[in-house]
């Protein structure tokens, strides 16, 4: 690991003023610091943001405030999370394993990078760490990359969970800067890798995740995240879904989906929502509407396997909470 200069800093104006270009924030550093083990990051300093007192869970105006440092154990086991907003508690607790849960914050968690070999081996051309070296993982190993919004320049995957559950449940991304304060949509804050692959989100240099917003609302009480993955435990997704559904007179008055190991960023399914609503509550629609996003998918040579997955998926998930 190369040298580095550390500092902890005292508040959110004192962070954001010391990120250097060569700098980057260091909160539970589950992630980062394995990163830069490796080599793939380098940073000059760390900015240590653990005490700015963004470590907070409380609601207001019908909205759940998450504050950036909560971590992840803390944020599942939150008794409102888990009566209110289940899908949340449940993707936090299929993700890593319990010591990495009890260090990994919510907004590192959020700006995880992903795990395609390709960008976490350095000797290996990848267009995410050498922007114009070329995606070997197109014609070599992707069984486990995109199958939807992909480029000739990448075809990675972001590896969270509680993206996935918090794209679904509407959530919103509070952010400071130098620039000032704003707020984006989580399912905007995440990019497709287009032409610039290297950028994982739409946050400018410094800019810092301050919180999360999550709407409280009723359809979101009934909701669920199902997570496919190679081994029982402790493993990235082969392919996730997250969803809230309101059935009323046994058609679907509400919905809503997103998907998660498919894309370069949590995937919400307008398309199913849109194709559901006023529909029957049954395994044949939920399936109809999973065909209706995923007529988009283009697999690579050994990852088609996703299509079906994620069709199952859905109906699987779907189907259970329509019986509750």
């Amino acid at each position: 690991m190369r040298t580095f200069t550390y500092h902890r800093a005292s508040d959110v104006a004192d962070a954001v003023a010391h990120l250097t270009p060569d700098a980057s924030y260091l909160a539970g550093g589950t992630n980062l610091v394995d990163l830069m083990k490796l080599g793939v990051a380098t940073p000059g300093t760390l900015v240590d943001i653990n005490r700015l007192g963004l470590d907070g869970i409380t609601a207001h105006d019908g909205l759940l405030r998450i504050g950036a440092a909560v971590r992840n154990s803390d944020l599942a086991a939150h008794p409102l999370v888990r009566e209110a907003l289940p899908a949340l508690s449940q993707a936090l607790l299929a993700g890593a394993s319990g010591q990495l849960r009890n260090m990994a914050t919510t907004g590192g968690n959020l700006l995880q990078r992903t795990r395609c070999r390709y960008f976490t081996d350095v000797t290996k051309p990848c267009n995410k760490h050498t922007p114009g070296s070329g995606c070997p993982a197109r014609d070599g190993d992707h069984r486990n990359l995109a199958v939807l919004g992909h480029s000739e320049n990448c075809v990675a995957t972001h590896p969270s969970d509680l993206a996935v559950a918090l794209a679904a449940l509407d959530a919103v991304v509070n952010i400071d800067g130098t620039g000032g304060k704003r707020s984006v949509a989580l399912v905007d804050l995440h990019r497709l890798p287009g032409d610039a692959p290297e950028r994982d989100t739409v946050l400018e240099h410094g800019e810092l995740i301050t919180s999360v917003d999550v709407p409280l609302t009723d359809v979101a009480r009934n909701s669920a995240y199902r997570k496919a993955r190679d081994r029982a435990s402790y493993a990235f997704a082969v392919g996730s879904v997250a969803a809230a559904l309101d059935v009323a007179d046994a058609r679907v008055a509400d919905v809503r989906l997103a998907f998660g190991a498919v894309a370069h960023k949590p995937w919400r399914a307008r398309a199913a929502e849109e194709a559901l609503r006023g529909r029957p509550a049954t395994r044949e629609s939920f399936l109809a509407a999973a065909d209706a996003e995923l007529a988009a998918a283009v697999p690579l040579r050994d990852n088609g396997f996703k299509v079906p997955l994620i069709r199952n998926l859905v109906a699987a998930t779907l189907t259970r909470l329509a019986t509750r």
